[in-house]
C-alpha cells in the first residue's frame, strides 16, 4: 500500500484545513487508518484514527472537538478536517494504515506510512 497525503499549508490561528490521504491499492478498505503528527524536536504522536468501515473513530485529547477524521472507501481516501487551528498544531502530518482494521492509537500497529504534509499555523 502506498499512501499520498496532501492538503497541508499555512493558515492563521482559528482557520481550517482539510488533509487528504489516498491509498494506491484496493485493500485500503480492509485497513484501519490513522493520522499522526510530528512537531520539530518532538516525537511523532497520534492525532486521529478510524476503523476499516468508518464505524469507530478516536482522537487525541488536544484535537478532540476540533478535528474530524473520515474516509471514503470508494475513493481509497481518508480525510482529516481540522478546524479552529492553533499554533501548537503546527507539525508534519502523516497518514498511516494498519492491517488490523481498527482505529488504533499505537504507532507500532501501523505498517504503511505516507510521506507527510506540513501544516503551519501562525498566531
Amino acid at each position: 500500500v502506498q499512501l499520498q497525503a496532501s492538503g497541508g499549508g499555512l493558515v492563521q490561528a482559528g482557520g481550517s484545513l482539510r488533509l487528504s490521504c489516498v491509498a494506491s491499492r484496493r485493500m485500503f478498505s480492509n485497513n484501519g487508518m490513522g493520522w499522526f503528527r510530528q512537531a520539530p524536536e518532538k516525537e511523532r504522536e497520534f492525532v486521529a484514527g478510524i476503523s476499516w468501515n468508518g464505524g469507530v473513530t478516536g482522537y487525541s485529547d488536544p484535537v478532540k472537538g476540533r478535528f474530524t477524521i473520515s474516509r471514503d472507501n470508494t475513493k481509497n481516501a481518508v480525510y482529516l478536517q481540522m478546524d479552529n487551528l492553533k499554533p501548537e498544531d503546527t507539525a508534519i502530518y502523516y497518514c498511516a494504515a494498519n492491517i488490523k482494521g481498527g482505529a488504533s492509537r499505537d504507532t507500532s500497529t501501523y505498517r504503511y506510512w505516507g510521506q507527510g504534509t506540513l501544516v503551519t499555523v501562525s498566531s
